[in-house]
């Protein structure tokens, strides 16, 4: 069953943050988390089995920093072919009985796209466009293009994915708490302008809990025409002896997103500060609700 297939007629349950599982097995500040796929292979298979066994339909490769401004051209396909092949073995040893899928994951490049910053749009594609050929060339089952909060890089990497692929894509943008893009953007905007580019899931992740990101989400639900996605923080981090703790348990995670699976959202997962507990809570509180029929519809947006 390929991915599509699987999320017309399912809810799907994304995976949690790789970031904080990284920090829990020993990754030091500053350090490449890419290059964990190559240095601790073991680890980063894991992570994505714990993922997996937890509940996820779906989990993310350890590629978000991973593009051609930071890694030459070599060391960038050895990242991406390790990463994928870490989670297709993570798939092999899980204990899970559910559909899964592996998500090349896309992030941000780190610089600014023009006039923001000194980054050509086109360069931009460009750099996108390698990253993407590379999760076709390994075997990816779709691309998560996440974590973007400008609305230049955000075409920019839908375009890349669009013209080098036939893959699924999902987009997730990082909001505020003004419900913007860094940059500006409303969800509204989001809306007409991934929907127009083609991208077959649209939403919101990181940068706010469950409770702040759901207008968001609302507002999509409203205008979008194709399936809404939401990965919040576990909450607002508070710093402890040098660490972040997230004021959101698992229970009150799975409760809010199952709330948000209730209002008509359809792929669920966590971002920072959310581990496989918080995913094991979630697929718990999803499994008996059905999919929600997509109402949404553009119309006329007024920003």
């Amino acid at each position: 069953m390929t991915f599509r297939e699987f999320a017309k007629d399912n809810i799907v349950i994304l995976d949690g943050a790789m970031g904080t599982m990284l920090e829990k097995y020993g990754i030091l500040p500053g350090e490449s988390p890419e290059q964990r796929n190559i240095t601790h292979r073991d680890d980063v298979i894991a992570i994505h089995r714990a993922y997996y066994d937890a509940g996820s339909n779906v989990v993310n490769t350890n590629t978000f920093g991973a593009n051609p401004l930071k890694l030459d051209g070599a060391e960038l396909e050895e990242i991406i072919c390790a990463a994928i092949n870490n989670a297709r073995e993570a798939q092999k040893q899980t204990v899970s009985e559910k559909q899964t899928f592996v998500a090349l994951d896309i992030g941000p490049t780190g610089r600014l796209i023009k006039p923001f910053g000194d980054l050509d749009f086109n360069e931009a594609v460009e750099v996108f466009a390698r990253v993407v050929r590379l999760g076709v060339k390994y075997g990816a089952d779709l691309i998560t293009v996440e974590t973007m909060n400008d609305i230049s890089e955000t075409r920019a990497a839908l375009i890349a994915v669009k013209e080098n692929s036939d893959l699924p894509v999902i987009v997730t943008n990082a909001y505020g708490e003004d419900g913007k893009l860094l940059t500006g953007a409303d969800a509204g905007v989001m809306a007409a302008t991934l929907t127009a580019m083609g991208a077959d899931y649209i939403g919101a992740n990181c940068s706010l809990g469950p409770d702040l990101l759901m207008p968001v989400a609302e507002r999509l639900l409203e205008l979008s025409s194709v399936p809404v996605v939401l990965k919040p923080n576990a909450g607002l981090p508070e710093m402890k002896d040098g660490k972040a703790i997230y004021n959101t348990s698992p229970e009150q995670f799975a409760a809010f997103l199952r709330e948000a699976a209730l209002r008509g959202v359809r792929l669920l997962g966590g971002c920072c500060g959310t581990t496989p507990e918080y995913i094991r809570a979630l697929s718990e509180a999803l499994k008996d609700i059905p999919p929600c029929e997509i109402k949404g519809s553009l119309g006329t947006v007024i920003t």
